[in-house]
């Protein structure tokens, strides 16, 4: 006797009605979750855990779904939402801004910024900052780290730049194998028609943002938005004078940095003395 389908509970957030229409739809159409599998090349075990909202759907799921079902983009909107669940109210509202700038500007000084993250270097940063946090919850955040990457390709998106200090490319986050991948992309977005990629080297000295890091967003509307994050929290300003006073700093960084070009040259010197 197989065991009974786990009760769902589709009115307690968007994660748990996105696992309820899975579930619905799939059933509608007589499909086991190993059918669906083979479909949408996720495992069993992973699909019931979203379906019971156990798990983030991965990014790629929704219009997979939306193909295998023929629901017209109704997974896709329903992941939109629950993406933003995962994160505190004022994350959230970042995120939604985020995803309506037209010129974004990130400084960080210990951390590659999450939408330059490869998959295994924010498993890395999520798992050593939280090392008693269970396995599945780091996948979440994992999943989610990669779902606010979709910025970088969107048409909304004009400009992307980053100001990177040297102490991110020493500290050697999550070993050898993971930096060396994690560099290797920042090298391919050290400049493109949309992104570029500078690194502010020791020699420079100190500076306003030294230690900390800051995101500048310029609107559609022309409006400025200003997002600064600590270790466990964040500040949103939408003050503008208070956010073009930062987008001055941020300027007069990206002035005193290594060029595109010799940004990449130094992160291939880092890369080639990493241990094998």
């Amino acid at each position: 006797m197989s065991a009974r389908p786990r009760e769902l509970t589709p009115d307690r957030s968007a994660r748990h009605l996105f696992g309820a229409k899975m579930r619905s739809h799939r059933m509608r159409a007589g499909m086991s979750l190993e059918a669906l599998n083979d479909v949408v090349n996720i495992s069993r075990s992973h699909l019931a855990r979203i379906e019971t909202a156990q798990a983030m759907p991965p990014p790629d799921l929704p219009p997979r779904l939306d193909a295998a079902f023929g629901t017209d983009g109704i997974f896709q909107e329903l992941y939109k939402l629950a993406a933003k669940e995962i994160h505190p109210d004022q994350f959230k509202r970042r995120m939604e801004l985020e995803a309506r700038a037209q010129v974004i500007g990130e400084y960080s000084s210990q951390i590659v910024p999450g939408l330059l993250q490869t998959e295994s270097y924010a498993r890395a940063q999520f798992t050593q900052a939280n090392p008693w946090a269970p396995e599945d919850r780091i996948e979440e955040l994992v999943t989610a780290r990669l779902s606010r990457q979709a910025v970088l390709s969107s048409d909304t998106l004009l400009d992307y730049s980053a100001v990177l200090d040297e102490s991110m490319f020493r500290r050697g986050l999550g070993g050898p194998e993971v930096m060396r991948a994690q560099l290797a992309r920042l090298v391919e977005l050290t400049f493109t028609k949309r992104t570029m990629v500078q690194v502010i080297p020791f020699d420079v000295g100190g500076h306003p943002l030294i230690g900390g890091s800051i995101m500048l967003m310029t609107m559609e509307n022309g409006a400025r938005v200003a997002y600064e994050e600590s270790i466990t929290t964040g500040t949103l300003t939408e003050d503008h004078p208070s956010a073009i006073e930062r987008q001055r700093v941020y300027d007069l960084l990206r002035a005193s940095a290594l060029s595109p070009d010799d940004s990449a040259a130094f992160i291939r010197s880092v890369m080639e003395v990493l241990p094998t």
